[in-house]
């Protein structure tokens, strides 16, 4: 069982720790942050029928890494993990309802999902997502699973046209093997956006590639949070040297 204990880290004399919710009102201190970042920040349709909390038909089935401020008495970053077996008994990933993951089927008893990544807006400073990362590489190392999965977002504000020009600038450089390839049911438009605009990658999609993440194909649009949703896939045994030493421990 991953603890709160051995992993934390000062924010201006505040002491952050990350672990897995161990109880009922945490996960919904958790789902209440993803709302407030996910709905009133970026504007986003959600499906929970609970004023105020972001809520699904996935959430009974995961595990929820949270980073709390112990000071302040807040959870202030989390992610949701669905590990394979949860998988089987919700019915599948919550990518699959975005893309079609046939290729990736030898892989599922290996496969851990990510999702609902968000950071208090007070906190995005580094120091959580630092956090958030460890707690998942000790995740993956406990029980042993291999591959991490998810949907890495990009706003579509604008369009469309900035997504798009991401997609074109990194596919070719960090686009996965052919057999690793999936395929998006709510594709975005690529031939009707431009593909030419300059600007920087979203943090945590650039965290996932320099850790070694491929981009496994084309973007889904997703129309409730209106972003681009790119593909992640990401070999444990293949993380970058420094995130590896950094995150994970390793020494080679």
């Amino acid at each position: 069982m991953l603890q709160k204990q051995p992993q934390t880290a000062p924010r201006k004399g505040h002491s952050l720790h990350v672990g897995l919710a161990t109880c009922e009102s945490e996960i919904l201190e958790a789902q209440k942050l993803r709302y407030r970042v996910f709905a009133e920040e970026l504007g986003a349709r959600l499906p929970s029928r609970s004023p105020g909390v972001d809520r699904d038909i996935y959430d009974p089935f995961c595990e929820h890494l949270i980073v709390r401020d112990e000071a302040e008495g807040r959870i202030v970053g989390t992610y949701r993990i669905l590990s394979p077996s949860a998988a089987r008994k919700v019915g599948g990933y919550y990518s699959e309802n975005e893309f079609d993951l046939t290729r990736l089927h030898h892989l599922r008893s290996r496969i851990v999902e990510i999702g609902r990544s968000c950071i208090d807006a007070d906190y995005r400073s580094g120091a959580v997502i630092a956090l958030l990362w460890s707690g998942l590489a000790r995740y993956m190392q406990e029980n042993a699973y291999d591959y991490l999965i998810g949907c890495a977002s990009v706003s579509m504000a604008d369009g469309g046209h900035g997504a798009a020009s991401l997609y074109n600038r990194l596919k070719d450089v960090h686009a996965s093997p052919l057999e690793y390839r999936v395929f998006p049911r709510c594709p975005l438009p690529l031939e009707r956006l431009r593909n030419d605009l300059p600007g920087e990658a979203p943090p945590l999609i650039k965290g996932y590639l320099r850790a070694g993440a491929w981009i496994c194909g084309e973007p889904a649009w997703d129309p409730d949070f209106n972003t681009a949703d790119l593909p992640i896939l990401l070999q444990m045994n293949q993380v970058d040297g420094r995130y590896a030493r950094h995150f994970m421990g390793r020494k080679d």
